[in-house]
């Protein structure tokens, strides 16, 4: 839904162990600044930059949502996968809009609630609203819950003497139980929206 842009500057807002981080660099050949305040996810982040040889594209910066500090007009590309929550809908559409150029695009993937109330304020912050898509329980479970299970099954066949993998498989356990438990709670939705 964004038109394609050469090198654009992106900037991912929560980006925890930069997974989507490192994937935005590579789908548009650009640079990436990833900030999260998780500091062991974001060297986790930095151990894959330079594992991959991404770092003249992508940085990680421990820098708190609430106070960043980039001039104004940076970023082609902001993208918020799962994180505007922590500061609020309409204040983070208000506030990280300085740091997009004319024209720029954002994105952003949040809870499903109140998606009416949502695009008033895409269009009051000074939006315009390109598009946006539904995630109901069925595609997080086609395409997030399901594969994760498999991986739980498969990694527990070999890894049960790692500490390490036993903690990780007894969260990604956790989460799969809830949302066995709770499948209507895995309802999100993403917009794709342009600052005007």
């Amino acid at each position: 839904m964004i038109p394609k842009t050469d090198s654009p500057n992106i900037l991912d807002v929560g980006c925890g162990s930069g997974i989507s981080t490192v994937e935005l660099a590579r789908l548009s050949r650009g640079k990436v600044i990833g900030i999260d305040i998780d500091q062991p996810a974001l060297d986790k982040f930095t151990n894959r930059i330079n594992a991959l040889g991404l770092t003249g594209s992508v940085q990680a910066l421990n820098c708190s949502m609430s106070e960043m500090n980039f001039p104004d007009d940076s970023y082609d590309i902001i993208w918020s996968e799962g994180s505007i929550y922590a500061i609020g809908f309409e204040k983070g559409l208000r506030e990280w809009k300085r740091f997009l150029k004319s024209g720029g695009y954002m994105v952003v993937h949040d809870e499903r609630g109140n998606i009416d109330e949502k695009l008033q304020h895409i269009s009051g912050c000074g939006y315009e609203l390109i598009n946006y898509f539904v995630l109901d329980k069925e595609v997080w479970r086609t395409e997030y819950f399901a594969p994760l299970e498999e991986l739980i099954t498969e990694t527990l066949k070999g890894h049960l003497d790692d500490s390490k993998i036993l903690e990780g498989i007894r969260q990604a356990q956790w989460e799969l139980d809830m949302f066995k438990r709770y499948p209507e709670r895995n309802n999100s939705v993403c917009f794709v929206i342009k600052k005007k």
